[in-house]
């Protein structure tokens, strides 16, 4: 018998997860960073102790909200770096992606990046570096492995990735944290802006063949 085949009772508890996910993101696109556990519950037509049976507590919905937009995020990244064009257009593409993002939806980038002290209902709100940096950690990683995948960077070209990596994160996160609130110029000048701070560099190396 083969036991790597996920049962029926394990799909059905995968599909009821994602609905849970799905009704916790409605919330957080009403609610923001005061979504609570209460009102994801009510949306889901459950109770909160089953919301919290499947994912034990706030900050464990939090964790697998962030993985599912930044697996999204993600995906949307690559298909920027990998995209047949020039590569100052992709570079530029790239920035504008995640520009793009956090702009259609600001209530669910508040709720990741910058969680209440409290929800409405007076529930315990997050430890903000707890969650956000693991995040941005993660992202840093992941685009590191894409430049090291992507780019001839030399000899010591995967510790070089990986600070460009990170770099390019914390740039885009903080870049574009600013920029949502305040929105000093438009999202186009600060794409353009940013890609040539990142140039100097990017101009002078090679892809790899593939």
């Amino acid at each position: 018998m083969d036991t790597t085949q996920p049962t029926e009772q394990q799909r059905s508890a995968d599909r009821r997860r994602r609905e849970l996910l799905e009704a916790a993101d409605r919330v957080v696109l009403r609610d923001g960073p005061q979504a609570s556990m209460n009102a994801i519950a009510a949306e889901a037509g459950i109770t909160k102790p089953i919301l919290y049976r499947h994912f034990g507590d706030k900050g464990g919905l939090y964790a697998a909200l962030a993985q599912r937009h930044t697996d999204a995020l993600l995906d949307s990244l690559r298909a920027a770096l990998d995209a047949p064009a020039e590569r100052r257009r992709r570079v530029e593409s790239t920035l504008d992606t995640y520009l793009a993002a956090i702009e259609s939806r600001p209530q669910v980038y508040r709720f990741l990046m910058h969680p209440a002290d409290t929800g409405q209902s007076g529930e315990p709100g997050f430890d903000i570096g707890k969650h956000s940096a693991p995040l941005l950690r993660r992202m840093g990683e992941e685009l590191a492995q894409v430049i090291e995948d992507r780019i001839d960077l030399g000899p010591d070209g995967a510790r070089l990735a990986r600070v460009w990596g990170h770099g390019i994160v914390g740039m885009m996160h903080a870049a574009g944290d600013w920029w949502l609130g305040e929105r000093p110029c438009s999202r186009a000048e600060l794409v353009t802006s940013l890609a040539d701070l990142l140039w100097g560099r990017l101009a002078a190396v090679a892809d790899r063949k593939s």
